[in-house]
């Protein structure tokens, strides 16, 4: 019996090695081919395979339009004709090739000229443009290349250069200097700026540059900034990696719930021979815009500002510190005094259009129009400016106004894009007209799909692009009332479609709520089969300020999303609830808890998408993403361990209570702690969206990683993560990399096959390819 015992022990012992060694030898291991066939689908070169775009559009004279195309040949420059309905060649491209080959003194192709900032006189006799970083001028009747001397000053990319290019601004020691562009003479025109109490400081706590921050008349004789209060405020630091003693940063960056944060003192400042600053004659305003979390655009232009014409009134909206409420006013630039106009406060957040300002003071008319979400719906009003009543509400329905393009004041016609009121998909942006009143609205863009219009300086013409995820752009012309004049041309992606490109799949489900539809894309294999079965990977970025796809118009690349499908997952983006561009209540629908990230609408998408893709494995869910994206990816495994397997996270905002003031306040509210409302536990309301607090929840496998020198997302947002999972004793993976930004810079090519391997490593059980590297 014993030897009996022995025997069928010592065979099971031999099935089971014989099995093992079976499981070992089938264990998938990728090749450097297999992942460099991957990688094809995220090179950038697949632009270049889609032919025949317009692109480079400007109107010549009153009816034609100058654009330039790409074809199989090479580049070619067209005029189009709006009353012949006739396309031709812009010009004798061999002819000009020829010039300006001698002017280089090397051989220039028709095919491939290398010029740009192309225009074309109205006479139709020249053509202006730059080649080697030099301006000519090409005469069409004799064929001949002359310079064109430059009347653009040099200037500092720190200088804010005046309207009618004869004077820049900038900061020198705290204060305002000018300097004269003609005579190079320089006048200080501030002068009682210091440290942290410095004039057009461009400074966010987040972003920040040397470069001034304000708003030139439009005659050039005055500046409206702002003296920066950052006293008191606390400071951000981050050390550098390197041999020796490291490099310290130190910058003020203030934190939700800190009693100082940046103020501002908003001024006006003439200038002439005795410059003067005229101290608006109100109570510090907050750093805050209804568009962004910073008060400058990438120009350093002071946002929510207006001046009126003649340069003696001028028009701002400022906003409380929780960005609740938005208050339009209007100073007078030589007293100082200030009108209150308009004020609106609402119960999360104002914004005052899609990253635009919506809002706009019609002096001439004594009217201003407003943009309010008071409906649920994105609107635009129209105010009497004397009266400060409502005279009409211009635009209406269930559908949001996104940006105001122009405003025709002799017509009293207003040009806008929007979205939601075509039939589709809701992200597709349309652009329209309508009168101030309300009435003749009319779609300009009719065709379905996004659209990206190019008009005449008098409106009456349009050049329109437009197409879907899946439909190549198509660029027509059209009149002033969107009707089409003619075709100009349709892109051609047969050699795209040659280099196996897979189209994505967009899709629209409900939500969490089972009623409100969301949309997305899908990416799968090229060589899906729905008989296997498939990882899936869910791509996130949670907005609140813009979402996972955003964008439905036609892209040969979608970053690596088929590249990563293609290693054998299906990829999936979601603009869940959250994310703008849609109603009101859509946008709040997670205020007060970023903590949710939109991941229960990414996990009902998956689950619905799986009903109709068989192929789609969700019991094998990784998920990944970068700054909101990691603060997403991270709270994924930690809240619902039980869906989400994997997690790849860059540079997450983890406790948004360690990342910029004005972001946290905005989306999440005012920090209110917990014995300020009489609990005993020093609860806040802010702990439902620490990842940190939650981090013991980790099952699966998660990759963390940040750049040891973000000074968008500070690294401590990491740490206390980190730290969180070690005292739980937690099994994760970590990279930090050395003095890069939030972004990674040259390091971005290896944490994107860092990811890929982790993926295939954890959720295929497969071997990624070694030696491999994304070039």
């Amino acid at each position: 019996m014993e030897f009996k015992i022995f025997k069928i022990t010592a065979i099971t012992c031999c099935s089971l090695l014989m099995f093992c060694c079976s499981s070992e030898e089938k264990q998938k291991e990728f090749t450097i081919a297999e992942y460099e066939a991957a990688a094809k689908h995220m090179n950038r070169n697949l632009y270049r395979k889609v032919h025949n775009q317009v692109s480079g559009s400007s109107f010549v004279g009153e009816n034609s339009v100058l654009y330039s195309t790409t074809n199989k040949e090479g580049k070619k420059f067209v005029l189009a004709n709006a009353n012949s309905k006739t396309k031709k060649d812009a010009f004798d491209h061999q002819k000009l090739a020829e010039a300006l080959s001698k002017e280089l003194d090397k051989e220039i192709k028709a095919n491939k000229l290398p010029i740009y900032g192309v225009s074309m006189s109205k006479d139709l006799k020249t053509v202006s443009f730059s080649a080697n970083r030099q301006q000519y001028i090409y005469n069409l009747s004799d064929n001949s290349i002359s310079k064109k001397t430059s009347t653009t000053k040099r200037v500092n990319r720190n200088e804010h250069v005046s309207p009618n290019g004869k004077l820049a601004a900038y900061i020198n020691d705290y204060n305002l200097w000018i300097r004269n562009l003609e005579t190079g003479k320089k006048t200080q025109i501030t002068f009682d700026g210091k440290e942290d109490y410095g004039y057009a400081t461009n400074n966010a706590g987040w972003v920040k540059s040397d470069g001034a921050v304000l708003k030139w008349s439009p005659n050039s004789d005055k500046i409206a900034t702002f003296q920066q209060d950052a006293r008191g405020v606390g400071m951000m630091y981050l050390t550098s990696t390197n041999v020796g003693h490291p490099k310290l940063e130190a910058w003020k960056h203030p934190l939700p719930g800190d009693k100082k944060v940046f103020r501002i003192e908003r001024v006006i400042i003439h200038l002439g021979n005795q410059p003067k600053t005229v101290r608006l004659k109100m109570k510090p305003d907050f750093q805050r815009g209804t568009t962004t979390d910073h008060i400058a655009d990438w120009n350093n232009e002071l946002l929510d500002a207006q001046w009126n014409k003649e340069g003696t009134l001028f028009a701002f909206v400022s906003g409380s510190r929780d960005h609740k409420i938005a208050h339009l006013q209007i100073a007078d630039a030589f007293s100082g005094q200030v009108e209150s106009i308009y004020k609106e406060e609402v119960d999360t957040y104002y914004e005052s259009g899609v990253n635009a300002e919506n809002w706009k003071v019609l002096f001439d008319s004594n009217e201003f129009i407003w943009y309010s979400e008071k409906t649920n719906w994105g609107h635009i009003y129209l105010y009497d400016l004397k009266t400060k009543e409502l005279k009409n509400q211009i635009t209406s329905g269930d559908w949001i106004v996104k940006q105001v393009k122009n405003i025709d004041e002799k017509n009293r016609q207003i040009y806008f894009t929007a979205g939601g009121k075509e039939e589709g998909n809701p992200y597709h942006n349309y652009y329209y007209k309508i009168n101030f009143d309300g009435t003749n609205l009319i779609n300009l863009t009719p065709s379905k799909g996004t659209h990206s219009v190019t008009f005449s300086d008098d409106y009456t013409l349009l050049v329109d692009i437009y197409s879907t995820t899946t439909n190549p752009p198509i660029s027509v012309l059209r009149n002033g009332n969107g009707e089409k004049i003619m075709d100009l041309e349709t892109a051609d992606i047969s050699e795209l479609k040659a280099n196996n490109w897979q189209e994505p799949i967009e899709f629209s489900v409900k939500a969490r709520d089972e009623k409100t539809d969301i949309y997305g894309l899908m990416f799968l294999p090229s060589n899906y089969n729905e008989a296997k079965k498939y990882p899936v990977l869910n791509y996130i970025y949670p907005g609140p300020q813009s979402g996972s796809v955003g964008y439905y118009g036609f892209k040969p690349v979608w970053g690596d999303f088929q590249a990563v499908a293609e290693l054998g997952f299906v990829v999936v983006a979601v603009d869940a609830m959250g994310t703008p561009m849609r109603s009101k209540s859509f946008h709040d629908a997670y205020y007060g808890n970023m903590g949710d990230n939109g991941l229960p609408d990414n996990i009902t998408a998956i689950k619905q998408l799986a009903q109709k893709y068989k192929g789609m494995d969700i019991e094998r869910v990784g998920i990944w993403g970068h700054s909101g994206g990691g603060f997403a990816s991270t709270r994924a495994v930690f809240a619902y361990p039980d869906f989400y397997d994997v997690a790849v996270s860059g540079a997450g905002n983890h406790d948004n209570r360690n990342y910029e003031a004005d972001w946290g306040e905005k989306w999440q509210g005012l920090l209110v702690n917990g014995k300020m409302e009489g609990k005993a536990d020093g609860t806040t309301n802010y702990d439902n969206q620490a990842n940190q607090l939650i981090a013991k929840n980790l099952k699966g496998k998660l990759l963390i990683t940040h750049g040891s020198m973000d000074n968008n997302v500070p690294p401590s947002n990491t740490m206390l993560v980190v730290e969180a999972l070690i005292k739980a004793n937690k099994d994760f993976d970590m990279i930090l990399f050395p003095n890069k930004r939030h972004g990674y810079g040259d390091m971005t090519n290896y944490m994107t096959r860092k990811r890929w391997d982790y993926f295939v490593t954890h959720l295929l059980n497969a071997k990624p390819a070694k030696g491999f590297q994304i070039k």
